[in-house]
């Protein structure tokens, strides 16, 4: 069912252009439909796709999941970067406001500064935005770091 749930998420977001705060409770009642070769194309048509579109791995038909190798944005250092895999927490508030701000999965992401005042960080999105994060969005946001 998780399977059944991460590819219906995908296909919402990919191919019906659902934002991705949007696909939670649609893909809860699509999960259900557990017709296997319906699913196997689907995982076919959507070019067999590893991550859902909050960054959870997707199993392969045969259960396999592929481990995640992201950090918390939190955790990176001044001057690195990385891609937005994913969030920890899919509330609706908080991708709203990842929206809000350009955040998406797969934005290119570069930290300028953490602010010791109240540990927010101030990032540079897609080299052309700078906002300042709180703590909790930046403990939330999921990145794969990238070499600099």
């Amino acid at each position: 069912i998780i399977r059944n749930h991460r590819l219906w998420e995908v296909f919402l977001v990919q191919k019906l252009r659902f934002n991705w705060d949007e696909v939670h409770e649609i893909a809860e009642e699509l999960e259900h439909i557990t017709h296997h070769q319906l699913i196997n194309r689907l995982d076919e048509f959507l070019g067999f796709p590893a991550f859902d579109p909050h960054g959870d791995p997707i199993p392969s038909a045969n259960g396999e999941i592929q481990p995640a190798q992201h950090v918390p944005l939190h955790d990176l250092q001044v001057n690195e970067k990385g891609l937005v895999a994913g969030v920890k927490e899919s509330s609706n508030s908080l991708l709203q406001y990842l929206d809000k701000i350009g955040l998406k999965i797969g934005s290119a992401c570069f930290v300028v500064e953490h602010i010791a005042f109240d540990n927010s960080v101030e990032i540079l999105i897609e080299k052309d935005k700078k906002v300042i994060i709180s703590r909790e969005v930046a403990r939330n946001v999921l990145i794969s770091p990238q070499a600099n």
